[in-house]
């Protein structure tokens, strides 16, 4: 036993407390820094799910993130009493939140193409910093949209160039998420006619496609699970990889634990927007694509990407405020080889082995 007298002892204990106080708010401005910007708290899903109410249906979740959540019961609203509604297209979700929040809420299970880390339309860009930009890109272009140290999310651009036009409309066609020496590729199907009664949505799994079940639960999951993570105290644990329908056809939710959480919508290009905007597009092509809104987990002050870098604490928007249509630059710095290359000026992500690219 060390028994301390004197000015030492008071100096040290100062010290002490004084780091104990700063690690303290320097934890509460990071974690206040990622809520500001959309990131997906890992507590909130911290959860067991019970058996549901008999009469009700409404599911329940017994939490068991450390906090004022922990160990306590929450269920789903009346309203919405279902994580996975059968009508996505009508009913609302429930979302549990076992976080400081502690509740359960209902929301739609699709994209928000006005909320943070969202990509919609021609392709618009709502980034970790709240500011709307466009970007591009190429016809038949392929850009980093996220690079970061464990993974990289790619995206391959398809458009049309009408005669006497500058550049090219785009839009985003297909997505890849790359993780240790895995892939994941969710795309839009090319149809010459739009019919929402057809599935145009295709995924991909380390290079063969996958079926994801309209029935039962509705979802598929990686064979593997990854080859998982590594853990602070040591060891790994199987990293889920989840590819689940929030509607009968053209929309799911893909979940890499540890990772990304994203909504995937596939829309057309509608005569009306055709129309308005002057796209022009040649018959035969409804030049079907992507809208998408992504919730990351754990980036780093690094982290790069056409939205990537907009999570920085440090970024900065180079775009113009208070125009139609802030343009974002960088084709240059994020322009990959393909869809499933994970090398470009700025990008990070470095797979342990080379990612099999096909055609």
């Amino acid at each position: 036993m060390v028994v301390w007298r004197g000015k030492r002892a008071v100096v040290v204990v100062w010290i002490a407390a004084l780091v104990v106080v700063v690690s303290m708010g320097a934890v509460s401005a990071a974690y206040k820094d990622l809520k500001a910007k959309g990131a997906l708290d890992p507590a909130s899903t911290h959860y067991i799910v019970l058996d549901s109410r008999r009469r009700s249906g409404q599911e329940r979740f017994f939490c068991l993130a450390r906090g004022r959540c922990r160990y306590r019961i929450i269920q789903c609203p009346a309203e919405c009493p279902k994580r996975k509604p059968r009508r996505n297209k009508v009913f609302k979700g429930c979302f549990a939140d076992c976080s400081s929040r502690c509740e359960t809420t209902c929301k739609h299970r699709l994209p928000n193409c006005n909320g943070y880390g969202s990509v919609c339309y021609d392709p618009r860009f709502v980034g970790g910093d709240g500011q709307m930009f466009y970007f591009h890109g190429a016809k038949g272009g392929d850009f980093a949209i996220v690079s970061d140290d464990q993974f990289q999310i790619n995206a391959h651009f398809i458009g049309t160039r009408p005669e006497g036009r500058a550049r090219d409309f785009t839009w985003v066609q297909a997505l890849a998420v790359m993780f240790e020496s895995h892939s994941l590729v969710v795309a839009a199907r090319r149809v010459a006619e739009w019919d929402h009664r057809f599935d145009a949505l295709a995924v991909s799994w380390d290079g063969k496609e996958v079926t994801v079940p309209t029935d039962g639960e509705a979802e598929w999951r990686a064979p593997t699970g990854g080859e998982g993570e590594k853990r602070s105290g040591g060891g790994t644990g199987a990293r889920e990889v989840v590819v689940e329908r929030t509607g009968e056809t053209n929309s799911v939710r893909v979940t890499v634990a540890g990772v990304v959480e994203m909504d995937v919508k596939v829309v057309p290009i509608t005569e009306e927007e055709d129309r308005a905007h002057g796209y022009r597009l040649p018959p035969g092509d409804a030049f079907a694509h992507l809208e998408m809104q992504f919730r990351f987990a754990g980036l780093t002050e690094r982290v790069e990407g056409v939205m990537g870098q907009t999570y920085r604490s440090d970024y900065v928007s180079p775009v113009k405020k208070g125009v139609a249509m802030p343009m974002m630059g960088g084709e240059d710095k994020y322009r990959t080889a393909s869809l499933l290359s994970t090398s470009c000026l700025y990008c990070r992500f470095h797979p342990p082995t080379r990612v099999v690219d096909v055609a």
